[in-house]
C-alpha cells in the first residue's frame, strides 16, 4: 500500500521537481544550511518559505523550503536526534529531502531528482 501511495505522490510532485531542486540548491549554495528540507502539504502551515501555492497552480500541494535548523528551532526534530537525522540524509545532488504531511501522517521521504 505504501508503495502505491509513494508512487502516486511522486507522480503528483513531478511537476514541482524543478522549483524544489532550485530552492534546495539555493539553500546550500547560499550557505543557509547543508540540510534543506522541502515541506509538502495540503493544509496551510507556518514553516519555511512558500515556493508553491496549490491555490495558484494546477497541483494539489503546497511546497515550502525549510532546513534542519528551522526544524530543530520549531522542535519538529529534537536536538538529540540531529546527528541521527544527518546520517540518514541522502546526497543532495541525487535526492530531495521532503517532509510530507498527508493523510498518511507526517514523514520524511527522499525523492530522487530528475535530470
Amino acid at each position: 500500500m505504501r508503495t502505491s501511495k509513494y508512487a502516486q505522490l511522486e507522480s503528483e510532485l513531478e511537476s514541482y521537481i524543478p522549483v524544489m531542486s532550485k530552492a534546495s540548491d539555493a539553500v546550500i549554495s547560499q550557505k543557509i544550511s547543508k540540510y534543506p528540507i522541502l515541506v509538502v502539504h495540503q493544509d496551510l502551515i507556518e514553516i519555511g518559505i512558500e515556493l508553491v501555492n496549490k491555490n495558484e497552480t494546477t497541483g494539489n500541494w503546497f511546497v515550502r523550503i525549510s532546513s534542519l535548523e528551522e526544524f530543530v528551532t520549531k522542535k519538529l526534530i529534537e536536538e538529540i536526534k540531529v546527528d541521527s537525522f544527518r546520517t540518514i540524509y541522502k546526497d543532495q545532488k541525487k535526492y530531495l529531502c521532503l517532509f510530507v504531511l498527508s493523510e498518511l501522517g507526517a514523514q520524511f521521504i527522499f525523492m530522487p531528482r530528475k535530470e
